[in-house]
């Protein structure tokens, strides 16, 4: 009888973030750097303010109706905010994968 040989588990990977929590660190970054409040950003959205605190923190996945309500109140357009969300994914993506060791040879494909 012929098995197949098992495969090593594999080493667990970075967490990868999740969408929502970087679309609310993003939104939360860009109201801090205008030095506005949660009250003014959320009136200005017309959203509650508890309700835009739990997407900053990435405990709800906002509509893209919210989403864009809360980028227009920040003065971005959503295509500026989903912009800026998938630049700090890419970063995240970048740092979590395995950089070659001092030494390691890699080939060409």
């Amino acid at each position: 009888m012929r098995t197949t040989p098992v495969s090593p588990p594999r080493s667990p990977a970075a967490k990868e973030p999740l969408w929502r929590d970087i679309v609310g660190d993003v939104l939360r970054r860009e109201r801090l750097a205008q030095e506005r409040t949660l009250k003014d950003v959320a009136e200005a959205a017309r959203i509650s303010m508890p309700y835009l605190s739990e997407v900053e923190r990435g405990r709800k996945e906002a509509s893209s109706e919210v989403l864009a309500a809360g980028a227009r109140a920040l003065g971005l357009s959503l295509a500026d905010l989903l912009s800026l969300a998938q630049g700090e994914l890419t970063r995240h993506a970048q740092a979590a994968r395995p950089r070659p060791r001092q030494g390691d040879i890699r080939l060409a494909a």
